[in-house]
């Protein structure tokens, strides 16, 4: 059983999927009027864990990320480059997913645009005005805040703590301090038309309108980085609970923020990593690791000096692995590739691993049995007599955890030549020929066999 901490009811809860053997997930993506930052990458690769894990199990993943492609930031990029707002949110959508090939993640289901949205947005408003939910003031739309009896039900938040608390820009035209836009009357950069005016969407209202498109009614998970918990997840649910009467999703999960040094990441500090430019120097498996180690819920504290723990880790688990599998190539000629688990210790691991990603998706503790199943194949290697049909199972189980994690590595088998290289070191060696045998060492090194 599968239990999830629900940002929701702040609570743990065993996963029923709506549909059986189906999961729906949506996370909140990019805005693209730049890059994204190792803490924009935190949601992108930990969600992309959940859906591997979801997938282990047998599952058919529905998971949907999408990209605001309108937004004042993006106008303002368009003006400072004197181009247009299309060839700015391309250019940066054709970066980001490149991004996430880079960082491993599986392909989405979609990956929704606001622009090709607009007419299921408008609809979605149409039917909010209709049920007194917003209102319309010289082309502008805004949510009714007051038609939301618990308005701030994800992010504890309350309507008398906004007003009283808050500094809010004065708008003479909201009926509540604390109402926002649904639709913008503007001049300015890409707009569209509508009932009420030439204008573009309120950021708040477009992910709640593609979720609808794409699953036509609630969700499983609806996931994002905390930061977004409120106002916009909260303002997700207000216009979701008037339109559908649902909150959207059954499930929803916050990860944590990353900080450089106790300080948030922003442009404005010039603190900001970008998430191409790490995973580019040191690989998407140590960046997955740097990631997957904490656990996704805290905030996570950026230091050199994890990227280096992450970087001794992987060794510790991919040598062995990397070495046995080389050893039952050169000692068997052929890899018996393994399909299921019969021996009863990798069957528990394979359960310790299970358990640690069903309890709130614990990778901390899922690497930790991956370190366990790294142990085993280290032993097999030093074993002389090689046990076929055991060693292709840990290699197996390995295989499978590892890709749960996104961190697992395509491994060519030796080529004939490389082989001829590894015999001529072995023989070398039998020959008490250090000479020649030291002159193939590192060569043979590098092809990650275990030089006993």
């Amino acid at each position: 059983m599968i239990r999830i901490y629900n940002s929701l009811t702040n609570r743990m809860e065993a996963f029923k999927p709506i549909r059986e053997n189906e999961v729906s997930m949506y996370v909140c993506g990019s805005t693209v009027y730049d890059n994204i930052h190792i803490g924009n990458s935190r949601p992108v690769v930990f969600f992309d864990t959940v859906a591997r894990f979801f997938t282990f199990l047998g599952y058919q993943v529905k998971f949907v990320s999408n990209f605001t492609d309108i937004d004042d930031k993006i106008i303002r990029k368009a003006k400072q480059e004197e181009t247009t707002e299309t060839v700015i949110s391309e250019r940066y959508i054709a970066s980001i997913l490149d991004t996430y090939r880079a960082l491993n993640c599986l392909p989405h289901y979609k990956n929704p645009k606001v622009t090709e949205t607009i007419p299921e947005i408008v609809q979605f408003i149409e039917l909010l005005v209709e049920k007194k939910g917003a209102y319309v003031v010289d082309g502008d739309v805004y949510f009714a805040i007051d038609q939301v009896a618990d308005y701030g039900i994800l992010s504890g938040q309350t309507k008398e703590k906004l007003i009283v608390g808050a500094r809010i820009e004065e708008n003479e035209k909201k009926e509540n301090p604390i109402d926002f836009n649904l639709w913008k009357k503007t001049e300015e950069g890409l707009r569209f038309p509508s009932p009420w005016s030439e204008g573009r969407p309120g950021w708040h209202t477009e992910c709640v309108v593609m979720i609808n498109s794409i699953f036509h009614g609630p969700i499983d998970i609806h996931g994002g980085g905390l930061d977004l918990k409120f106002p916009h997840h909260d303002n997700e649910i207000a216009q979701a609970e008037v339109a559908f009467n649902h909150h959207i999703a059954n499930i929803w999960m916050h990860n944590g923020r990353i900080d450089m040094a106790g300080e948030k990441m922003s442009k404005s500090l010039g603190n900001i990593i970008w998430a191409h430019d790490l995973v580019r120097t040191i690989g998407y498996q140590v960046y997955r690791l740097l990631l997957l180690n904490v656990p996704y819920g805290q905030p996570m504290t950026y230091r050199p000096e994890l990227i280096t723990q992450a970087e001794t880790d992987l060794d510790k688990m991919m040598r062995p692995y990397i070495a046995l599998k080389r050893k039952l190539q050169l000692e068997k000629k052929s890899i018996k590739v393994a399909t299921s688990l019969t021996d009863a210790s990798l069957k528990g691991l394979h359960q310790e691993f299970v358990e640690a990603m069903s309890n709130d998706f614990n990778t901390a503790n899922a690497i930790t049995v991956l370190f366990k199943v790294a142990k085993l194949l280290n032993s097999m290697l030093r074993s002389p007599e090689l046990n076929e049909t055991l060693a292709s199972e840990v290699v197996f189980l390995f295989e499978q955890l590892t890709w749960v994690l996104g961190i697992e590595k395509a491994l060519a088998p030796l080529t004939e030549e490389e082989i001829d290289l590894v015999r001529k070191w072995q023989q070398a060696r039998q020959n008490k020929d250090f000479q020649t045998a030291d002159h193939y060492r590192e060569a043979v090194s590098q092809l990650g066999v275990f030089l006993s």
